[in-house]
C-alpha cells in the first residue's frame, strides 16, 4: 500500500509536467480589414476582407491542417479567376510580404522589387495552382493577389478569441467542401466568405442584412457586425491591430466604404440624383442611418515585419469567458502541437493617431 503511494507522489511531477506541456494555449483569429487601392479601388471603393487564423495553417494553398509549433498560422480568403477555387490560403508573412520570413521584408519596395519578391514565391509554392494561372492585373485578379498584400494596401485586424474545437470544425468543414467559385460580386464575395466564417465561430450572430448596402455584404459592413457583437460579448476580447503599407513607389490605399457611402459621397452621386431623385434620397438616408460607422480606434497599434509577433503569439488561456461560443475547455481540446514557439517583439510597436476609417 505504502510503495503505490510512493508511486503515485512519484508520478504527480511528471503529471504536472505533462500537464503544462499539454495546455490548451489560448489562441485567436483575426478579421482583416483590408483597403482598396488602384484604378479598381476607385471604381469599387469597398476593399477586401480575409480571415487570419493562428492555429489553422496551409498544407496546400487549398488544404488546410493545425499548425505545427513555431508556424504563424495562415489568410483564407475568396478570390475570383484562381483557377475556379473558392477559397485560397497562404501562410502569413508570405501573404503580407511574398517572402518566408519577417527578416526578409524589405523596408522600402517599388513596384520592380515587389514583382521579383511575388515572382519567386511563386514559382516556389504557388505552381500547384496551375502552371497557366494568370498574374493579373488592374482591373482582373490573378495570383499576384494571394502576395505581397502590405506592399498595396493598409490593413486593419479585428482580433478575437478562439477554440480548439472551433478552428478543428472550420478544417473540417473546408477540406471537405468542394471549394469551387461560385463568386458573384454582389451576393457571394469576399465578405460573405468571411461572414460565413465568422457565422461558424459566433453561430447566428452573422446573417446577411438588407440594410446597408441594399442586400449586398461589404467588408466595412462585416467588420462592424464584429465589432457591434464584441461589445455586446466581452468575452471576445476583441483587439484592433494596423498592419502598415509597405514604403515604395506606391500610393497609398484609400478608406474603405460600404456600398451606399460609395454611392452617395463620391461623384457618382450627381449622375445618381440626376437620374433618380428618389434613389439618391434613399441611398443617403441609407448611409446617414445604417451606413455612416467608423470601426477602428484612433489609438491601435501598428505592426510592421520587426514586431509582428503581437498578431501571431498565442493569447494566454482564458477562464470563465462566459459564452459556450468561446469558452476554452480545456488541455483536452489542445494538445502540444498548439505549442507555438514565441517570438520576441521587437522595437517599432506605435500608435496609429489618425482619423477613424
Amino acid at each position: 500500500m505504502i510503495s503505490v503511494f510512493k508511486k503515485r507522489l512519484l508520478f504527480l511531477p511528471v503529471f504536472a509536467v505533462f500537464a503544462a506541456g499539454c495546455s490548451c494555449a489560448g489562441a485567436q483569429a483575426a478579421l482583416l480589414l483590408e483597403q482598396p487601392y488602384g484604378f479598381f479601388g476607385i471604381l469599387n471603393p469597398t476593399g477586401h476582407n480575409a480571415m487570419y487564423l493562428e492555429r489553422v495553417c496551409a498544407e496546400t494553398p487549398t488544404r488546410l491542417r493545425r499548425c505545427l509549433a513555431g508556424e504563424q498560422g495562415a489568410v483564407i480568403a475568396r478570390y475570383q479567376g484562381i483557377e475556379g477555387y473558392d477559397w485560397i490560403a497562404i501562410p502569413l508573412v508570405p501573404y503580407l510580404y511574398s517572402v518566408e520570413k519577417a527578416d526578409d521584408v524589405p523596408a522600402y519596395a517599388d513596384k520592380k522589387a515587389v514583382a521579383e519578391l511575388r515572382s519567386r514565391y511563386h514559382e516556389q509554392h504557388l505552381l500547384n495552382l496551375g502552371t497557366k494561372l494568370r498574374a493579373g492585373n488592374m482591373l482582373h485578379g490573378g495570383w499576384n493577389e494571394l502576395i505581397g498584400v502590405a506592399y498595396e494596401r493598409r490593413m486593419f485586424a479585428f482580433e478575437f478569441a478562439t477554440t480548439p474545437e472551433q478552428d478543428d470544425a472550420l478544417i473540417a468543414r473546408l477540406n471537405d467542401s468542394a471549394n469551387r467559385s461560385h463568386f458573384q460580386l454582389l451576393y457571394n464575395n469576399c465578405a460573405d466568405f468571411s461572414r460565413q466564417i465568422l457565422d461558424d465561430y459566433f453561430p447566428e450572430a452573422f446573417k446577411r442584412s438588407f440594410l446597408p448596402d441594399a442586400g449586398m455584404t461589404t467588408p466595412k459592413q462585416v467588420t462592424y457586425k464584429l465589432e457591434r457583437y464584441a461589445r455586446e460579448h466581452p468575452e471576445t476580447e476583441l483587439k484592433v491591430f494596423e498592419i502598415d503599407q509597405i514604403p515604395g513607389s506606391r500610393r497609398r490605399s484609400m478608406g474603405n466604404k460600404d456600398v451606399a457611402e460609395s454611392l452617395a459621397m463620391t461623384g457618382y452621386a450627381i449622375p445618381i440624383a440626376v437620374m433618380n431623385p428618389y434613389l439618391a434620397a434613399g441611398l443617403f438616408a441609407d448611409y446617414a442611418f445604417r451606413g455612416h460607422f467608423h470601426l477602428v480606434p484612433k489609438k491601435r497599434q501598428v505592426l510592421t515585419p520587426a514586431n509582428l509577433a503581437a498578431l501571431t503569439r498565442p493569447r494566454p488561456p482564458a477562464q470563465n469567458r462566459g459564452s459556450a461560443s468561446v469558452q476554452v475547455r480545456g488541455a483536452a481540446g489542445g494538445g502540444m502541437q498548439e505549442a507555438h514557439a514565441a517570438t520576441s517583439a521587437h522595437s517599432g510597436l506605435g500608435e496609429s493617431k489618425e482619423p477613424n476609417e
